[in-house]
């Protein structure tokens, strides 16, 4: 067993997993907390190195490209100090970080583990059922399906199509931005209607506008990556024939889900005549919100 423990957290490596557990210390991102630990099969890794610095150095772990849903998911725009393959290491345990890093460097030339993108995710992302309130409102995702209850001060066009759920099924793909704390970030739930919508997040009911509490928005990623690892795996659309969708390839809605979005349809296009009605939203407003809804049906 090659192991290293950290004010940051701890790895432990027993020949076939590394397993990195998050630190208690209140310096650990939110996310990190939040993310637990991960246990990493070999397969999924692609190298290890470590970078010696005068104060600290650090241990990261590179993974084969699509062997991992929260990667994937945050396409490298997850800050450093919450990403789970990162461990700042002290000067005196440089020694140790360098053992660390050749077993397991020993074990992927052992195992002869390809270096090529993986065919499928060998992670499984976080736990289901995940829940997370944002500065825009607050996002679930039960395995299923995810819904979206808008916050109070969410751009009132949100809040009058009322809470927005959207089944796996009828998802394409999930973008996700982080607030940097200094720009505005997102997360956008991308279904096959509104795929070439380009409402901007604060305006569209299919996206979360990540304006408030950076620390907090970051969690979004817990929900994007437990979706991202639901939706197929990039290798799916790589092998996709000329004209080939990879939705053609989902399971169509049942006949009592497509029965479900109609009646869901018509009691949001009613509420909404009963806003435009009451004077709460304009005619642009009124008619922005419409085609959205139509659209996402």
């Amino acid at each position: 067993m090659a192991e290293i423990i950290q004010r940051d957290g701890a790895w432990a490596f027993d020949g076939s997993t590394v397993r990195i557990t998050p630190g208690l210390h209140r310096s650990v991102p939110l996310f990190r907390q939040t993310y637990g630990e991960v246990a990493v099969p070999l397969e999924a890794v692609s190298g290890i190195v470590f970078e010696p610095e005068r104060r600290r150095g650090r241990l990261r772990l590179r993974l084969r490209e699509g062997a991992d849903p929260l990667l994937q998911a945050t396409g490298g725009r997850l800050p450093d100090a919450a990403n789970p393959y990162r461990l700042a290491v002290d000067v005196d345990r440089a020694g140790i970080a360098e053992y660390v890093a050749e077993e397991i460097r020993r074990a992927l030339l052992l195992d002869r583990v390809p270096k090529e993108p993986a065919k499928t995710y060998l992670l499984p992302g976080p736990p289901v059922p995940v829940s997370v309130r944002s500065s825009d409102g607050t996002v679930s995702f039960d395995g299923t399906q995810v819904r979206i209850d808008w916050a109070d001060t969410s751009d009132r066009v949100k809040r009058a199509t009322g809470p927005r759920i959207i089944h796996v099924s009828e998802l394409a793909q999930v973008e996700w931005l982080p607030n940097s704390g200094y720009e505005d970030g997102y997360l956008r739930f991308v279904t096959r209607e509104t795929v070439f919508s380009k409402l901007p997040p604060e305006k569209d009911p299919y996206a979360l506008d990540l304006w408030g509490n950076a620390r907090r928005d970051l969690l979004t990623a817990l929900v994007a990556t437990a979706v991202t690892a639901r939706l197929p795996h990039p290798s799916v659309r790589a092998a996709l024939g000329p004209g080939e969708d990879p939705d053609d390839r989902r399971p169509p809605l049942a006949a009592g889900a497509r029965s479900d979005h109609h009646d869901v349809l018509l009691r949001r296009l009613r509420e909404l005549g009963r806003l435009h009605h009451d004077g709460v939203l304009t005619d642009e407003e009124f008619a922005m919100t419409k085609a959205v809804i139509l659209r996402g049906f």
